[in-house]
């Protein structure tokens, strides 16, 4: 039994260490701006893909409040801290003027989507073509304008501990949007 206990204790060791690493290792990437951004990308992809296979109208509507408030604060982030500051380190400048287009495109689709209710007829329609449009935009940005941004001497952390603060500030100021209720 001591031996199982011996055991037991190293396990639990090892993975508070590797909890601890891990913890450590995300809290140092988050910072660097990219990182942030992505994991943003990844996070509002679940979200739309969790959509598609959503069958409940109250379901889709808490699944499109989250998407609606994240790509509005992420828009927000992109165009006041990183558009701004790199359009003297990206070779295409028509890659940031694009991205603001594209924003802005998504920004109209979903000011129409959230005057909606997920039994409207277009509802899920629109859903989609955001989803399109924002998987459009992200793989731009990932493949193109992001490693131009990390090839730079654009200083992403400190961008990125900005984009932090300014994000806090933002789910706070939109975070009471409540769901339409389905009714």
């Amino acid at each position: 039994m001591a031996t199982a206990t011996q055991s037991a204790g190293k396990k639990t060791a090892k993975s508070k260490s590797s909890a601890a690493k891990k913890t450590t290792t995300r809290k140092t990437a988050q910072k660097d701006a990219v990182a942030l951004l992505k994991a943003d990308h990844r996070e509002v992809e679940g979200w739309f893909s969790q959509f598609e296979k959503a069958s409940s109208e109250a379901k889709k509507a808490e699944l499109v409040q989250k998407i609606l408030l994240a790509l509005k604060v992420h828009t927000q982030l992109e165009e006041e801290l990183v558009y701004p500051a790199s359009r003297e380190v990206v070779k295409d400048e028509e890659l940031v003027d694009e991205a603001i287009v594209e924003h802005d495109a998504a920004k109209k689709l979903m000011a129409e989507i959230e005057e909606m209710e997920p039994s409207d007829e277009m509802y899920d329609a629109k859903v989609k073509v955001l989803s399109e449009q924002i998987e459009h935009h992200v793989e731009e940005e990932e493949k193109e304008y992001f490693p131009q941004l990390q090839k730079s001497d654009m200083d992403l952390k400190a961008i990125g501990e900005q984009i932090m603060m300014r994000k806090k500030e933002l789910m706070a100021e939109l975070s009471p949007m409540q769901p339409k209720t389905v009714q």
